[in-house]
């Protein structure tokens, strides 16, 4: 069928009553000011530090002790470059200074640029526990390399754990940038601001949602769609939320929390070495060593009626 050229009349109009609301809803339009952060290179940033991460499990092949080093600071001053236009730009929107502002926010950028990648040696050391925590926890793996190739709690974990080292200094914006485009690939919602301890390892995973201001502690094992998130929100007088509080619980050393399992609050403490069962609701502390299961349910299965009826029974 041909297009009819004549209801194209109506796009002009169309795009006015568009451009329109530009003025009318400015919350949402972000025009006439500087750049922001870059959203296509934050994600070449990560893949930039995964290749740094897990060198010879992305895209470069080839690698050895002998040409390592050279491949290594190609892509070290890359992220340099990269992370400090980004945050220069991510620090110029927050302080809503204009293109023109007398304070070099790439400088100030760059200063932050370079704390972070000095943090990568330790960042790489706690991410090998998390490799080490999944092989010891899932006996479906057959080799570390199987968990750096496939597993989507690993993904989630690496990003979060470069996202939280700029969220350490102060870096706007990015963070949950990183954050969130590991969640769009994995399902895994961890906020960079949440505390982890190491050899932490998440199975599964999807629909795991861990808030901004959980502590986790250290040999942590979580399954897919736990959520470790807020109780309630505080108001304060004008009905505003409040914010830097407290919210989410902490979990303690050596815990495990097995699938679907919510765990709220701020002032819920999951006491070390206890195991949270599947599907409970928790709201107030649990001591350490606990275990918390539902009470059994009582389940009717129902044969084929082709079936004598003493076959019909309940668990």
């Amino acid at each position: 069928m041909a297009t009819d050229f004549r209801l194209k009349e109506q796009l002009p109009e169309l795009t006015r009553r568009i451009v329109q609301t530009y003025a009318d809803v400015p919350a949402i339009s972000h025009l006439g000011h500087c750049p922001l952060p870059k959203y296509d290179a934050v994600v070449e940033i990560i893949e930039g530090l995964k290749e740094i991460i897990y060198p010879g499990y992305r895209r470069r092949e080839g690698l050895h002790l002998g040409n390592v080093t050279y491949h290594v600071g190609d892509l070290i001053d890359g992220l340099h470059d990269k992370l400090t236009t980004q945050i220069g730009r991510a620090l110029r929107h927050e302080a809503r200074a204009t293109c023109e502002a007398e304070t070099d926010y790439e400088a100030l950028g760059q200063a932050m640029a370079i704390r972070f990648l000095e943090q990568l040696p330790d960042v790489r050391r706690v991410l090998a526990t998390d490799v080490q925590a999944a092989f010891e926890g899932d006996p479906a793996v057959t080799k570390p390399d199987e968990i750096i190739f496939c597993y989507p709690g690993l993904e989630a974990i690496t990003v979060f754990r470069l996202a939280h080292e700029l969220y350490g200094l102060g870096v706007p914006l990015i963070p949950r940038m990183m954050t969130e485009w590991a969640h769009s690939k994995t399902g895994i919602d961890i906020h960079p601001g949440a505390t982890i301890g190491n050899h932490f390892f998440i199975d599964h995973g999807t629909g795991v949602v861990v808030g901004q201001t959980c502590e986790i502690g250290n040999h942590v094992k979580l399954y897919q769609g736990v959520t470790l998130g807020a109780l309630s929100f505080q108001l304060d007088g004008e009905g505003h939320l409040v914010r830097g509080v407290k919210r989410h619980p902490t979990i303690e050393d050596r815990v495990v929390i097995y699938a679907n399992a919510t765990v709220l609050g701020g002032k819920t403490v999951v006491g070390h070495d206890a195991v949270i069962g599947s599907s409970v609701w928790i709201t107030k502390s649990v001591a350490p060593g606990t275990t918390v299961v539902l009470k059994e349910p009582a389940l009717r299965m129902k044969l084929p009626d082709d079936m004598v009826p003493e076959a019909n029974y309940s668990i």
